[in-house]
């Protein structure tokens, strides 16, 4: 079994089994697609789909992680509709991915709530390798 593929299963304080999680090191990317990998193309517009033009730089940079083990989820507001076209251009343009998750909900301005860590990264124009800096967040007060 490849290493991206193997989770480690954990047992909580009770005995019972808990969401198991990835290798030391390997990461788990949920990237939007329009906008970010390819021209922004809304739902309305689905006949633009098929000739969206993809950023070389995000190809470039999403195999890479891909080749290095860590997950690729494609995590779209395009619909259940949209399915076919999606794989079908993410496969013509070449973008090694292991899981895509439609209907993400539209509007962005995202708040993420959930018991795992996540750590998000807002796409300003261009992919490059991920360099750690500090901010500021918001977390729930204890």
């Amino acid at each position: 079994m490849s290493k991206n593929k193997e989770l480690k299963e954990k047992v909580g304080k009770d005995g019972n089994l808990i969401s198991p999680t990835l290798p030391a090191g390997v990461k788990n990317y949920l990237i939007d697609i329009d906008g970010t990998i390819c021209d922004d193309v809304p739902n309305e517009q689905p006949d633009r789909m098929r000739t969206a033009t993809p950023y070389p730089d995000a190809l470039e940079i999403l195999n890479k992680w891909y080749e290095e083990g860590h997950l690729i989820t494609f995590f779209t507001s395009r619909t259940d509709d949209h399915k076919e076209i999606t794989e079908e251009w993410l496969k013509r343009h070449g973008f090694k991915y292991h899981f895509l998750l439609l209907n993400k909900p539209r509007g962005g301005n995202y708040h993420w709530i959930d018991n795992h860590m996540v750590r998000a990264t807002r796409f300003k124009g261009k992919f490059t390798d991920l360099v750690v800096k500090k901010k500021n967040i918001e977390v729930f007060k204890r």
